[in-house]
């Protein structure tokens, strides 16, 4: 009997679909968790490293900051360009050339002698990471089947606090143990580590080669669905000649256009609120006159309560619509950030609020790469994802200048935890303009 093949509302093949998850699609998940994660490892790791790189070479805060924010811009970078090449050449080619990169960027950037050459390569480093983000979200949409794609892609999601609140353990204790330099290697050779895992537990996705139906596609797909133990195709499905090509003018295209500017505009309000809890929390309550390790410390809970938040989101979605489940969380967002925002002397409670922060801005971090996969039609899923990922990173550049210029206007920490968190009410704002078909759920005789 042929495997069975369904059909998305946007017309896109859905092999996987229907069918029970299998050991392979939950080692694939898997593996996207722990790419994620080295995203979220490399924010910490680079925040922790810095007072190394200022006391060796002397430099002041600016020339810092400016180092701090390559990253970003090669991030935005990668986003955009290499995530639309995930939609030309794959999804597996692309995650391991972006391996690559990221491993040659991360052990460079230890040998740096100067700001010129760190920049360099940390522009190269996220050059990588961008890259990833899109296809990984792509990897995560297309390998889970249809009733646990909004799981799996949380899961896939929260790797990034999870990575944070683990690389910024290990930087911490490679720091104490040794220098700056340390902590790049370290991510070098965790980096390399992934490349054999993606290797063999990440083949091509089967419904990218339906798409695309490259030389020997059939062939491919089966060979994929017999290691998940899924029945073989008869034959490809049958392809709409007038479909968009992968490129960044279809994204723009008269029937794209307003859904890639709608998830473009949500993404990039999140994000600003999302970055000013990461970037200035530690600022923040180092202010109030708590030790700086105690300061780092907030952060961290912040990055837990991440974790747990986008963890139930993940569930919920098994259960309730995404789109008002997105919503919910975006508004609980800007709240949380708003009480946040009132700043008590009490560290404990500080924690508790930084918290709460980090779980809802995180439960729409979520919501919203859910919405991404949804949204775009599979050959544009990638690029689709990185543009909007990519323009989001600006953003997260944004973010913690405008708060700073707020806070050096002479308003309060009240006032501008209020206005940060308007980014979440933008967002939630341009959800609503949004058309989100909700995925079916259909008997599942699996336990996965």
């Amino acid at each position: 009997m042929a495997g069975v093949i369904t059909e998305q509302s946007d017309g896109a093949v859905d092999i996987l679909g229907p069918r029970p998850m299998s050991r392979l699609q939950v080692g694939a998940i898997a593996t996207t968790v722990g790419l994620n994660g080295l995203d979220g490892f490399d924010v910490l790791a680079i925040s922790f490293a810095s007072p190394g790189i200022a006391a060796d070479w002397g430099i002041d805060s600016a020339a810092l900051g400016f180092v701090l924010s390559m990253e970003l811009i090669g991030m935005a970078a990668g986003s955009i360009l290499l995530g639309n090449l995930a939609d030309r050449i794959g999804r597996r080619p692309t995650m391991l050339g972006c391996l690559v990169v990221m491993t040659f960027g991360m052990l460079m950037a230890g040998t740096a002698q100067d700001v010129t050459s760190l920049s360099i390569w940390r522009v190269l480093t996220g050059l990588g990471i961008g890259g990833m983000l899109a296809a990984t979200n792509a990897v995560a949409a297309e390998f889970s089947n249809s009733r646990r794609r909004s799981l799996c892609l949380a899961l896939m999601v929260i790797g990034y606090p999870v990575g944070a609140v683990i690389g910024g353990a290990v930087a911490a204790q490679l720091l104490d143990a040794g220098h700056w330099r340390t902590v790049f290697e370290f991510g070098a050779i965790v980096t390399a580590l992934f490349i054999p895992l993606v290797l063999f537990f990440v083949p091509e996705s089967v419904d990218y080669l339906a798409k695309k139906q490259p030389a020997n596609a059939l062939e491919r797909i089966n060979k994929t669905l017999a290691r998940m133990r899924h029945v073989a195709l008869d034959a490809l499905p049958k392809i709409d000649a007038g479909a968009a090509k992968a490129s960044l003018a279809a994204l723009f295209s008269p029937s794209l256009m307003a859904t890639t500017l709608l998830v473009t505009i949500a993404y990039f309000g999140h994000i600003t609120t999302f970055y000013f809890i990461l970037k200035w929390t530690p600022k923040i309550v180092a202010d109030m006159g708590f030790a700086p390790e105690l300061a780092a410390g907030v952060l961290v809970w912040a990055n837990v309560g991440g974790a747990l938040g986008g963890a139930l989101f993940g569930l919920l979605t098994l259960r309730y619509g995404l789109k008002p489940l997105t919503l919910a969380a975006l508004f609980l967002s800007a709240t949380a950030v708003a009480v946040f925002g009132r700043g008590p002397d009490d560290l404990g409670q500080l924690a508790l609020m930084a918290g709460g922060a980090g779980f809802f801005t995180e439960a729409g971090i979520v919501g919203l790469y859910s919405v991404l996969a949804r949204v775009f039609p599979t050959q544009l899923r990638a690029g689709g994802t990185g543009f909007a990922i990519g323009v989001g990173r600006g953003g997260a550049a944004f973010a913690p200048i405008l708060a700073g210029l707020l806070f050096q206007a002479g308003n309060g920490l009240q006032a501008v935890a209020i206005v940060m968190g308007a980014g979440s009410l933008i967002a939630a704002g341009a959800l609503l303009f949004l058309r989100i078909a909700e995925a079916t759920r259909p008997a599942d005789q699996s336990p996965t």
